[in-house]
């Protein structure tokens, strides 16, 4: 009976989320305010990283910007402040667990707060086929885009949870919930990335920490250079080009600032991972194959065989 009446119960909360979110699409929500909120921007620096600092000031937070190129971060900060904003900046190895650990402890020392949204963005990737790749870049692309997050997340939910106040925030990639030809390490690491995400979205739940809220971020291809040269058909194209990064950024604050779980941008890119789940493996890659999916990033890698040859090994998001 108690069986029956929880399976009832379950099927009226699936309906209701679906109509909920069906809703969503048509009629957004009530956005909620973040001024005054203390948040700390992984991978600052630059790209996507910059541009959410620039977003979260206009919103009224203050930011904390780390990345481990200090130079770029403090141009990071400037911008911060011409717009009237504070930002505080710290060069971070996000790589080194200890590194991590020390800066946590040192920004509450200096602010004398805890930090309330984590957004992990850092990212980075090598560029090269798996064979050609040298084991030490296929190693640093695993740690700065999955094994970091367990280093900043561990630094900074306690205080959270003790909070019941907070959001964590994890910038993947579509690649992370569908793959393509000669990105092992890319797509390993952020489909470990998204399961990371995912399961603590879960643990959150079950521990009942209602105030700790997450949203996964699993934008397209975004035009700040990571994969320059990469190429669909043209055709295609024309309905999936690269993302502009000024969208990418406001779309995810878009479902930030609603609590929103789960934004592939665009919206598009949620079919192909429908497809995955729902097709099978062959349908998969004739589609690819027709799209032009299954080599679009042969290109990316000639150009980045160029780039290695100037002297650069990581594309840094």
């Amino acid at each position: 009976m108690i069986f029956l009446m929880d399976l009832q119960m379950m099927l009226l909360d699936v309906i209701y989320f679906i109509l909920r979110n069906t809703v969503r699409i048509f009629l957004r929500p009530r956005t909620k305010p973040i001024d005054g909120e203390l948040v700390l921007i992984t991978g600052a620096g630059g790209g996507l990283g910059r541009l959410f600092a620039q977003e979260f000031t206009k919103h009224g937070a203050e930011v904390v910007l780390w990345d481990i190129n200090s130079s770029s971060n403090e141009q990071t900060a400037k911008l911060v402040h011409e717009m009237g904003g504070k930002a505080y900046t710290y060069t971070v190895d996000v790589t080194n667990r200890e590194d991590v650990y020390r800066n946590a402890e040192l920004v509450r020392k200096d602010l004398g707060r805890d930090v309330t949204i984590l957004v992990n963005n850092a990212g980075v990737v090598a560029g090269q086929r798996m064979l050609d790749c040298p084991d030490e870049l296929m190693e640093r692309t695993m740690k700065v885009n999955c094994h970091a997050l367990f280093w900043t997340v561990k630094a900074f939910l306690p205080q959270m949870k003790a909070q019941n106040h907070g959001h964590i925030v994890t910038i993947a990639s579509v690649l992370g919930l569908f793959s393509t030809a000669c990105v092992e390490d890319y797509c390993a690491s952020k489909f470990a990335a998204v399961g990371f995400h995912e399961s603590l979205a879960h643990e959150l739940l079950a521990d009942e920490v209602e105030g700790v809220k997450t949203t996964l971020v699993c934008p397209y291809i975004v035009d700040t250079g990571m994969f320059e040269g990469c190429k669909i058909r043209e055709e295609v194209e024309l309905l999936l080009p690269s993302l502009d990064p000024q969208y990418c950024v406001e779309q995810a604050m878009n479902a930030i600032l609603i609590d929103q779980p789960l934004v592939c941008i665009p919206r598009l890119t949620y079919l192909p991972f429908l497809s995955r789940a729902l097709l099978p493996w062959e349908s998969n890659a004739v589609v690819y194959r027709f799209m032009g999916s299954d080599k679009c990033m042969y290109p990316f890698i000639d150009t980045m065989k160029k780039q290695v040859s100037n002297g650069v090994t990581n594309v840094v998001l």
